[in-house]
């Protein structure tokens, strides 16, 4: 994925073409950077699986195998200069697609393997276990959300319409974009919700080990209770904006364009974080000045 990374890379550079309205080796540049990034996330979890490491090593190699061969097939498609994803144009291209399909169904399955695994294991550092456990139920969440881009979009029927599905909501894939990421600045995005929610995999763990750098300057955070609250917490709030930008995107409506329930929701979200963060604070400053105390009355 990384060499693919960097011919997706050099291939936007030099190609100039243009489909649905981004350069047409955007989307394999794309998925191989989010590919690094995920199945480096999950090698690191199946390490900490104190046992069933084969049934883990069997999981991530199913992961592996179905990333590689809807790798292949969205690169194939770009060579050919064709669509990867809804396309229905031809039998060979259906075909291809519905390959494709199956092989997502196989990486969530795979996923889903170490998800059980992960919340059977016995992890020593509690705040890192539930970082990892809910960092991969949010990454199935977040890939769930590809399934809903696979229904009929408005106007299109299955075995009539050359193209079945859409990235956009309300508004037809390929208009105004945000650089980059190339999310709909007009309409709803279902892409939002699937990157956010798999990219939890990497940033709840993430949390912990910043916690756990911290820990040295600041008593509080070298207590594991209150890493693992704050580790709660974030979790909680991740999932609440998952769920948010979700429900924004269903709506039809454009993540940098909130409407009033939007900002009323994200402010409700906010204010519920910083009272869990200063609650799970609150407790550690009762726990430093209780191991205070105690270590004065044993002193004689």
């Amino acid at each position: 994925m990384a060499v693919l990374a960097v011919v997706s890379a050099v291939g936007v550079l030099v190609d100039d073409r243009v489909l649905v309205g981004a350069p047409i080796w955007a989307k394999p540049f794309k998925f191989a950077v989010s590919f690094v990034a995920y199945c480096l996330s999950l090698a690191w979890m199946l390490a900490l699986l104190p046992d069933r490491r084969r049934v883990g090593w069997w999981a991530g190699t199913v992961v592996a195998l179905a990333s590689l061969v809807e790798m292949v097939i969205i690169t194939g498609q770009v060579v050919r200069g064709k669509r990867s994803h809804f396309n229905h144009a031809t039998p060979f291209d259906e075909a291809l697609f519905n390959a494709m399909a199956v092989t997502v169904v196989i990486l969530w399955a795979g996923t889903l393997v170490v998800a059980v695994l992960l919340l059977r294991a016995r992890i020593a550092d509690r705040a890192s276990a539930w970082a990892v456990r809910c960092g991969i139920l949010l990454a199935l969440a977040g890939a769930a959300v590809g399934f809903l881009m696979t229904q009929p979009a408005p106007g299109q029927q299955r075995g009539v319409s050359k193209v079945v599905g859409a990235h956009s909501v309300g508004v037809p894939d390929g208009g105004p974009s945000m650089p980059l990421t190339g999310w709909s600045t007009t309409g709803g995005d279902l892409r939002i919700p699937h990157f956010f929610g798999m990219h939890a995999l990497q940033l709840l763990p993430l949390l912990v080990m910043v916690l756990s750098l911290l820990a040295p300057r600041f008593a509080r955070l070298a207590d594991d209770r209150v890493r693992l609250r704050l580790v709660l917490v974030a979790s909680g709030a991740y999932a609440a904006l998952f769920a948010l930008v979700l429900w924004q995107a269903l709506r039809g409506q454009s993540l940098i364009r909130p409407d009033g329930a939007t900002l009323g929701a994200t402010g409700l979200i906010l204010i519920t974080v910083a009272l869990g963060v200063c609650g799970a604070l609150r407790t550690g400053r009762t726990s430093v000045a209780t191991t205070a105390l105690v270590s004065k009355n044993l002193v004689p």
